[in-house]
C-alpha cells in the first residue's frame, strides 16, 4: 500500500475523510451556522428591492436612434424582435437628388420568448436599445407580453445613466477616433527657410 504523503495528501487527511459520519457532521455544521445567523427579509412589494446596477429588467427602445439596420432582429437567438419600416425621400439642400432614409413603423419585442441574453443591446451600433431595471410587467395573458415601440419607449425614462469612465482605463473609441481625425485635419507645420545671406551656423 502506498503512503498518502507520496501523493501530496497531508498527514491524516485520508483517514479523516474515511471516518464514518464525517460528511454528516460537516453538513450539520453548515446548518447550525445558518440557523444562528440573522436572516434579512425584504417586504416586497411594500418595499422596493435594492437592485444591483445594470440589472436586466426590461429592454427599452430609443426610437430616434434606430436606423432600422435589422441587426438586433437578425442576431436574436429567439427571434422575438419584429421590425417593419418604409423608405421616404429627404430633400438635401445642394444635393443633385433627394436621399432616402428608413422610417421605423413597427418595433415589437415578445417578452414571452425573450431569454434576456442582451445580444440585441450589444450588437446595436447606434445605441437604440438599453437595459432598464424595471421588472414589474407581468401579465395575466401571455399575449400581452408583446410590447410595441411606444411601450418600449416609455421605459427609456427608467434607464440609469452610464457609469463614469475610469480615468485610468483606456479612452473611449469615440474619443480616439475624434482625436485621430483632428490630428489628420491639422495642417502640417511649414519648414523654416533660411534668409539669404544669413549665417547657417556652425557645422556639426
Amino acid at each position: 500500500m502506498s503512503d498518502p504523503s507520496e501523493h501530496g495528501d497531508p498527514a491524516g487527511a485520508t483517514s479523516a475523510r474515511s471516518l464514518p459520519g464525517a460528511g454528516l457532521v460537516k453538513g450539520l455544521a453548515v446548518t447550525l451556522k445558518t440557523m444562528t445567523s440573522r436572516s434579512t427579509t425584504q417586504q416586497y412589494p411594500d418595499v422596493a428591492p435594492d437592485l444591483p446596477p445594470r440589472s436586466r429588467g426590461v429592454i427599452a427602445l430609443s426610437e430616434e436612434n434606430c436606423t432600422v439596420c435589422m441587426l438586433c432582429a437578425r442576431e436574436c437567438p429567439d427571434w422575438c424582435i419584429y421590425i417593419d419600416s418604409h423608405k421616404e425621400e429627404v430633400a438635401v439642400p445642394g444635393a443633385a437628388r433627394p436621399r432616402q432614409r428608413n422610417v421605423l413603423d413597427k418595433f415589437d419585442i415578445d417578452f414571452s420568448l425573450c431569454m434576456y441574453c442582451g445580444i440585441c443591446i450589444e450588437v446595436c451600433p447606434f445605441d437604440a436599445l438599453y437595459w432598464s431595471p424595471e421588472f414589474e410587467y407581468a401579465e395575466y395573458d401571455i399575449k400581452d407580453l408583446l410590447h410595441d415601440k411606444d411601450h418600449l419607449g416609455q421605459w427609456m425614462a427608467t434607464v440609469p445613466p452610464p457609469p463614469a469612465h475610469d480615468p485610468n482605463g483606456e479612452p473611449a473609441k469615440e474619443e480616439t477616433a475624434a482625436a485621430r481625425k483632428a490630428s489628420a485635419a491639422r495642417p502640417a507645420p511649414s519648414p523654416v527657410r533660411a534668409e539669404p545671406g544669413a549665417d547657417p551656423g556652425p557645422a556639426s
